[in-house]
């Protein structure tokens, strides 16, 4: 029986031979697959923002930090432009409060933004929002 790191080379040699084109865009909304990658372990579902295109992989932003993502566990929210634009901004906002010295509710909420399936915030998140934004700026 061969070795979970001799599968995964041999997985590899065959990708590289088949050559399947990387049709990821920078900027583009992704959700995260975590597929029993445990580099991805609690990162399933959350939405994800292309920002570098690599061959078998794609390097995105979460809400919480950037990371490389195969192929194979990313998956397109088929966005329009200006919704892409939309995320980029919450994605903005998140980034510039969080921090990991954050009371664990506030990570908890800004975790939950990191998982939604819309393209706004609610009026309440937005709020929610601007008081961790104001009170994490002072």
């Amino acid at each position: 029986m061969p070795s979970g790191r001799i599968v995964k080379d041999v997985v590899q040699r065959i990708m590289e031979r088949t050559k399947v084109p990387n049709t990821y865009q920078v900027g583009e909304v992704c959700q995260i697959l975590a597929k029993e990658n445990p580099d991805l372990r609690g990162k399933g579902g959350c939405w994800a923002i292309v920002s570098a295109v690599n061959e078998f992989s794609c390097t995105v932003r979460i809400w919480n930090g950037e990371l490389t993502v195969g192929l194979k566990h990313l998956k397109s929210y088929d966005y329009l432009p200006a919704e892409c634009q939309q995320m980029q901004v919450i994605g903005d906002r998140i980034s510039r409060v969080y921090s990991v010295s954050l009371e664990e509710s506030v990570l908890k909420f800004l975790d939950s933004l990191g998982k939604l399936k819309r393209t706004y915030l609610t009026a309440l998140e937005e709020k929610l929002l601007s008081v961790i934004e104001l009170e994490t700026t002072i």
